[in-house]
């Protein structure tokens, strides 16, 4: 219970005495006019639920002495259960497709064409893999309905989608999103053991999510993947959005069982957000920390000033405010940037366990270009104004814009185009200041220690200032994106 005596939500799990009709996962984000529907679903609300659980079970814990325990990458106070290191023996025998797949030789541009092989094989055993490695009762729990389909149909078809694309030779955030589907699933099913309040959850970030980061970033410094649906140079990063949720949660302040989730502060210890530009800083932080991990495979892979190739992440690096600021507006930019956008979420499929179905406590969102526009670019009239009648479910974000949001519906720029960093000063002499910050965020989002978020209208950084600054543009060749 936190300390205004609600309850803080956790997914539900399926009641293994109740019969239940599982469903074979289909395709239902036809086109950006189906993300509206989907915010207000409730497998929308299935995700966001979890991902919430598993953000607060990485909080450092307040202990009776006045201490506190952290959560880092190798804490031996992490136990796995017994179903969290049957996962990490399937992560390692994927791991064990890439020897049996190497990687094309011959010249290439894009993805290497081998990765196209790995994943014909990752489809080929996928049944056998999941049998190897989760439980019978789990897989095999058949459907209510006379001929419908075991659980495994909604278990495989998540998993199939947490590995990139075999077709586009890509991997990005709707993959991510995938695999965070897969285990939610798994918890629905029982897949998990009960435990007290954020135990498990916490093993299942520890033991499960960051050795599949880990495993991702292989198969995409060995097969050269390109980005799925990134933003690019404008983008937080290229390729995942959770280890800086779960980072950020790392090195927050300390909370107890009834405590909310802190929105401001940082571990006494913690270090520095400016830390990112330091590589000798990232060097030793990545061993013990999400955020860092992911910095430091950004530094495996690209070149040149930090500022200059990840202008999200450098300026985040400058907020004041502690990584309990930047926990909050990373879970406001994920739900923006994964999502409501149609390019990411279009290829996740829906069936019983997260359902297409409309949760009744949903609030419609206004349809937004950020949300709502295709891969034709064209634009989707705002409708007037958000809902007016509240529910019990909050909204976490209801009056934010996309970065490139101007006061004109006509003056914006494509959804997937390129943008200044939203909190940038204007400036061309060299790197400016990370955290170019006029005040504090004006927007607030309520505790996520309580009811998941309702479907927001797309974010801007949450930290930003109120103005967003103009396109980039220029005539250096190496100017900041934030340039006039």
């Amino acid at each position: 219970m936190n300390t205004d005596g609600r309850a803080v939500r956790v997914l539900p799990r399926l009641d293994p005495s109740v019969s239940h009709n599982f469903l074979k996962p289909v395709k239902k984000i036809h086109e950006a006019q189906d993300v509206p529907p989907f915010l207000i679903s409730k497998g929308y609300t299935d995700i966001m639920t979890f991902a919430l659980q598993l953000n607060r079970s990485m909080f450092p814990e307040k202990l009776a002495d006045g201490t506190s325990q952290s959560w880092p990458l190798n804490a031996e106070e992490v136990q796995f259960s017994a179903p969290v290191r049957q996962l990490q023996d399937l992560l390692s025998k994927l791991e064990d497709l890439i020897l049996e797949v190497p990687p094309d030789s011959g010249p290439r541009r894009f993805g290497n064409i081998s990765f196209r092989k790995w994943h014909e094989v990752l489809e080929e055993r996928a049944s056998s893999l999941l049998k190897e490695c989760l439980p019978t009762e789990i897989l095999e729990r058949p459907s209510s309905e006379a001929d419908g389909v075991t659980a495994e149909a909604e278990l495989k078809a998540y998993f199939l989608g947490s590995w990139g694309s075999g077709q586009r030779l890509d991997y990005g955030t709707g993959h991510e999103l995938s695999f965070l589907a897969f285990l939610g699933s798994i918890w629905k099913l029982n897949g998990f053991p009960s435990s007290s309040p954020g135990v498990e959850e916490r093993a299942i970030v520890l033991g499960v999510i960051e050795p599949y980061l880990d495993l991702v970033r292989l198969l995409i410094k060995t097969y050269t993947l390109e980005p799925a649906g990134s933003h690019g140079v404008w983008g937080l990063d290229d390729h995942a959005f959770l280890p800086y949720i779960f980072g950020s949660a790392q090195l927050s302040p300390a909370i107890n069982e009834t405590d909310l989730t802190p929105e401001e502060g940082s571990l006494p210890d913690a270090p520095d957000p400016a830390g990112v530009v330091k590589q000798n800083i990232v060097e030793r932080e990545r061993k013990t920390n999400m955020y860092f991990s992911a910095i430091g495979f950004i530094y495996d892979v690209k070149r040149g000033p930090f500022w200059e190739h990840s202008p999200m992440l450098y300026d985040i690096s400058g907020i004041r405010a502690g990584w309990g600021k930047i926990n909050k507006g990373m879970i406001k930019m994920w739900n923006a940037e994964v999502l409501s956008k149609y390019p990411v979420v279009q290829h996740f499929p829906f069936g019983s366990l997260f359902s297409w179905d409309r949760d009744p406590y949903a609030v419609a969102p206004p349809s937004t270009v950020h949300a709502t526009s295709g891969p034709q670019g064209r634009p989707v009239v705002p409708d007037a104004g958000p809902p007016t009648s509240a529910t019990a479910r909050p909204s976490a974000d209801s009056g934010t814009k996309a970065p490139w949001a101007t006061a004109g519906a006509g003056s914006r720029a494509p959804p997937m185009g390129p943008t200044a960093a939203p909190w940038a000063a204007t400036r061309r002499d060299g790197p400016p200041p990370p955290g170019s910050i006029s005040g504090p965020s004006t927007t607030a989002l309520p505790d996520t220690s309580r009811l998941p978020p309702g479907p927001m209208a797309p974010t801007r950084a949450p930290w930003a200032n109120s103005q967003p600054p103009a396109p980039p543009g220029g005539d250096g060749p190496t100017k900041a994106p934030w340039a006039k």
